[in-house]
C-alpha cells in the first residue's frame, strides 16, 4: 500500500476528477489495487483491452489502443486517442502504472494542468521501465515499488501496490 498517500480528498471539497490510464494486464491489475485511494472522487478509466470495461462498469471507461515505439501507427492513435480523452474529461488528477498509454495520460494531463501520479510496475525490479523513465518529468508525484529503484530525484519508494 502507499503508505502517507491514501486518499486524494479530505472529504470537505468537491470530487476531484480523476483519470486512471493503464494498459492492458499486471498495470491494470496494480492501477485497480489503487482504487481505494480513489474513493469519493470521479474516476474516468482508460485501458487497452475492451473487456476491462466490465471490471470498472461503475465508471466511464476509454478504449485506448495499444502501442509502443515498433509500432508508430497505433502510437499516433494512441496519441489522438488519448488528448482528447484529456481535453474531454479536464481531470484534475492522471495517474498511471504505466506503459504508453499512461505514459501519454500523464504527459497531455501535464500539458493542460492536471496533476500528476506515476507508479512504475512492480514488474521492473533491475530499472525503471522506459515509460516510467520518460514520465518521471511530467509527474507531481514519481514512485517505483522497489526501495533500491528509489532515487533522491525521483522515483520515490512509498510501499507496493501488490
Amino acid at each position: 500500500m502507499l503508505s502517507g498517500h491514501t486518499n486524494l480528498s479530505d472529504g470537505t471539497e468537491k470530487p476531484r476528477r480523476i483519470l486512471a490510464v493503464a494498459s492492458g494486464g499486471g498495470h491494470w491489475v496494480q492501477l485497480l489495487r489503487m482504487t481505494s485511494a480513489f474513493e469519493g472522487q470521479t474516476v474516468v478509466f482508460a485501458s487497452t483491452m475492451p473487456s476491462l470495461r466490465a471490471e470498472v462498469s461503475n465508471h466511464t471507461f476509454y478504449n485506448v489502443p495499444d502501442a509502443n515505439r515498433r509500432r508508430p501507427i497505433a502510437l499516433v492513435r494512441l496519441i489522438l486517442k488519448t488528448a482528447w480523452i484529456v481535453l474531454k474529461e479536464r481531470p484534475d488528477f492522471v495517474i498511471s502504472t504505466g506503459a504508453a498509454p499512461g505514459y501519454m495520460g500523464v504527459f497531455f494531463g501535464k500539458l493542460f494542468g492536471a496533476k500528476t501520479i506515476w507508479v512504475d510496475s512492480i514488474a521492473n525490479v533491475d530499472r525503471l521501465s522506459m515509460s516510467g523513465k520518460w514520465a518521471g518529468r511530467f509527474t507531481d508525484l514519481w514512485l517505483t515499488q522497489w526501495p533500491q529503484l528509489a532515487q533522491q530525484n525521483g522515483p520515490l519508494y512509498a510501499g507496493a501496490v501488490i
